[in-house]
């Protein structure tokens, strides 16, 4: 798209109903394992999974060369999505993918047959105390550049994966999930991608109530699978989404931000029974 590659993992039948999955930071499309391979969603649903640039196998051109920003990120996804051919879809979206998945839907309305969010933040209530380094880079670069950096250490990454989960489903979590996220971290020049995308964050807040507009006017049937122990995007975000869709489902978790590893499962189920109702 644009001249960059843009890799994405498809599963289903090309005849059936698109799910579109965006994946967050710091992870890829691989995050979605437990929704494209048997048995999860493939048999009723055609599934697509992007790499969003500067992510996993998708392209990576340099901070210096690529316009990184959410906006960026959301047309190039839009370009996919028509070269593609999908005209309508419903959307899975989770942290980054959120912003660039929510920019598509109030835009293009009648595209999106439906939402699924599992962390993913449209509200100001869904942010936590781990924002506050971020937003303080927003405000100056400079002088917090140090503190971010430390969000792209293994130890950070690992800590995503495992902070809120319970002690008796830790051991669903593969190791190997942090470790491939750290893999395309360490590449060189990832890293300054990353912060750019961190400052850039600030400006999907201005989004927020063109998003939320479009929920009450539109009415997307919007299912929430989100961990009630999530530190990164809190529980309160989750609830938010009932202000302005009293009737979205609302599903909290016993888990953390990586929903999908702990109750991949049950969020799978959860997702084929909303589809069937909404989509029927």
């Amino acid at each position: 798209m644009q001249g960059y590659d843009v890799f994405y993992r498809e599963a289903g039948d090309p005849t059936k109903p698109a799910l579109v999955l965006l994946h967050g930071f710091p992870s890829s499309s691989a995050m979605f394992q437990k929704l494209l391979a048997e048995p999860g969603l493939s048999d009723e649903y055609h599934l697509i999974a992007p790499d969003h640039i500067g992510f996993g196998q998708s392209a990576m051109p340099s901070h210096e060369e690529f316009g990184y920003s959410f906006e960026r990120l959301t047309e190039i996804t839009l370009g996919l999505l028509d070269k593609l051919g999908l005209d309508t879809f419903a959307l899975y979206i989770h942290d980054y993918g959120a912003p660039i998945g929510l920019r598509i839907a109030s835009r293009q309305p009648d595209r999106v047959t439906a939402i699924v969010t599992q962390s993913g933040n449209a509200y100001l209530e869904g942010f936590t105390s781990f924002w506050d380094v971020l937003f303080a880079h927003a405000e100056d670069r400079a002088a917090n550049e140090a503190a971010v950096r430390e969000l792209l250490t293994a130890d950070a990454t690992r800590w995503q994966y495992t902070h809120g989960v319970p002690a008796d489903r830790l051991d669903r979590v593969s190791p190997d999930t942090w470790a491939l996220d750290q893999a395309y971290l360490d590449r060189p020049g990832n890293k300054e991608i990353q912060l750019q995308l961190f400052w850039d964050y600030q400006f999907n807040l201005g989004g927020y109530p063109a998003f939320q507009e479009y929920f009450r006017t539109h009415r997307p049937p919007v299912l929430i699978t989100w961990g009630e122990h999530d530190e990164i995007f809190g529980a309160e975000g989750a609830r938010a989404f009932l202000r302005d869709l009293p009737d979205a489902e609302l599903h909290l978790l016993d888990t953390g931000h990586f929903a999908l590893e702990t109750h991949g499962e049950e969020i799978a189920e959860l997702i084929r029974g909303f589809l069937r109702r909404t989509l029927a």
